[in-house]
């Protein structure tokens, strides 16, 4: 099984529709910045949004609203960073298990966003990595204002790319009682994050993980310092609490992780890896945090200095053109260098500062260390992908320094290739364990 392209998502969502037409629908929520169609796949059960198809009931507890909002919905958004594949996978497999199985969920409309950014997945080439090398040989992330889901929180409601907005339409279309973004990370283990807590989700959370061998990423460097109701299971932080650390809280919120909550939904965030690493899963205490920060914050911004040596002999020719480059792919990757490169500085700030904590775990650690590679490395594989197009003299040096920094991370780590059904095996576990406890928890208290 490999990762799908956002072309083939599209046809085989086409052919699962063409199967069960009665059940299916598939349609055209937007259109990417580079004309590509965003397309959503539904699974009505007995109910669907919209008003040509079955409306089910609404959810007691719920803002009024037009009728066509009312349904009982979710909604998985797949593809949200281009170099996660593994979501649009998981989305057809949900689909395809909702159908089978659509007893336990009846009354639920399944929506899927099979690739919210279809521009930058092809940027973003994935057909089967065999090594982090290989992952990287072709790496593309774009820089947060690119990115569908976090645009919000970084740009001005008139500068939103389509992606969003087409995101944000389907969310006030579908008003979803769930929101669920796949996600994915390249080495490390599995978590989940939460707008809302959803009680109960911990234990078949941590089973899954358990069956398919998966390390759960207790110290997630993404949610250091968040309420953690259980392994892996981690809380966004109320804006203003004191556990809400460096998170910026109040950009948070305009994220479309937070859209869903004008209509009283909750979002979860599933990562998966792609190589685990039981480093991540080690909840001993770290004996000396701040020296360990220190030394990674010392390390990040060594390796970023030399990305941006290799950056700055390329400068003058950032444009298409004379002296520039050809590739029209060229112009979003030095976007992404660039970025990335301004970001590494407040980072190895927070390491360091007064914030800094004097207690952590071991599994902590680990992930700022796997973190801080990431950054630096992603910057220098995106910059090789230019250099190496143009023939820039850079380019192997650049090129022995990313291969080298590729070969000491899954060294560092102990990086375990985990098959890409399995990915989607973990994945489609976790979203529906979340439905399935968040549903019960409405109904205890009378909401759902």
């Amino acid at each position: 099984m490999c990762y799908p392209t956002p072309q083939e998502l599209g046809l085989a969502a086409r052919a699962l529709a063409d199967e069960h037409p009665g059940e299916v629908r598939l349609r055209q929520a937007g259109t990417s910045r580079a004309g590509q169609p965003i397309w959503v796949l539904s699974v009505a059960a007995t109910a669907t949004s919209g008003a040509d198809g079955p409306v089910g009931p609404a959810v007691p507890g719920r803002p009024a609203g037009p009728a066509r909002g009312d349904a009982h919905n979710v909604l998985v958004v797949a593809g949200a960073h281009a170099n996660e594949p593994v979501g649009g996978a998981t989305a057809l497999s949900l689909a395809r298990r909702v159908l089978r199985e659509p007893a336990p969920r009846a009354g639920c409309g399944w929506h899927f966003l099979l690739c919210a950014d279809p521009d930058g997945a092809d940027l973003h080439r994935t057909p089967h990595p065999y090594s982090l090398l290989d992952y990287h040989r072709y790496f593309y992330r774009p820089p947060g204002p690119e990115q569908p889901e976090w645009a919000p929180s970084l740009l001005p409601a008139d500068r939103l790319p389509p992606e969003t907005l087409a995101l944000t339409a389907l969310i006030d279309e579908l008003r979803p009682v769930l929101q669920v973004s796949l996600h994915a990370t390249d080495l490390g283990g599995s978590w989940v994050q939460l707008t809302r807590d959803i009680p109960g989700l911990a234990e078949p959370f941590g089973k899954s993980a358990a069956e398919l061998r998966i390390p759960v990423e207790n110290g997630a460097s993404d949610a250091a310092g968040w309420p953690s109701p259980g392994p892996g299971i981690f809380v966004i932080p109320q804006p203003g609490s004191e556990a809400a650390g460096a998170f910026h809280p109040e950009d948070t919120r305009l994220s479309t992780w937070y859209h869903a909550h004008r209509y009283a939904g909750t979002t979860a965030i599933v990562e998966v890896p792609m190589w685990a690493s039981d480093l991540v899963d080690d909840p001993t205490p770290h004996p000396d945090p701040r020296g360990a920060l220190r030394m990674l914050a010392g390390r990040l911004t060594a390796d970023a200095a030399l990305v941006g040596a290799a950056r700055e002999r390329a400068r003058g020719r950032d444009r298409p053109g004379p002296g520039g480059y050809e590739d029209p792919a060229s112009a979003p990757l030095l976007r992404a260098v660039d970025w990335t490169l301004a970001l590494i500085p407040r980072i190895t700030d927070e390491w360091t500062g007064p914030g800094a904590p004097a207690e952590a775990t071991a599994a902590y650690i680990a992930s700022i260390d796997a973190f801080g590679r990431r950054l630096s490395l992603r910057a220098a594989a995106m910059l090789l992908r230019v250099l190496r197009a143009e023939g820039h003299p850079a380019a192997p040096g650049l090129d022995r320094l990313v291969t080298g920094w590729c070969e000491e991370f899954a060294a560092r780590f102990g990086a375990r290739w985990i098959p890409v059904a399995t990915q989607v095996e973990h994945q489609s576990r976790t979203v529906l364990a979340a439905y399935d406890k968040l549903v019960a928890a409405g109904r205890s208290t009378g909401r759902a």
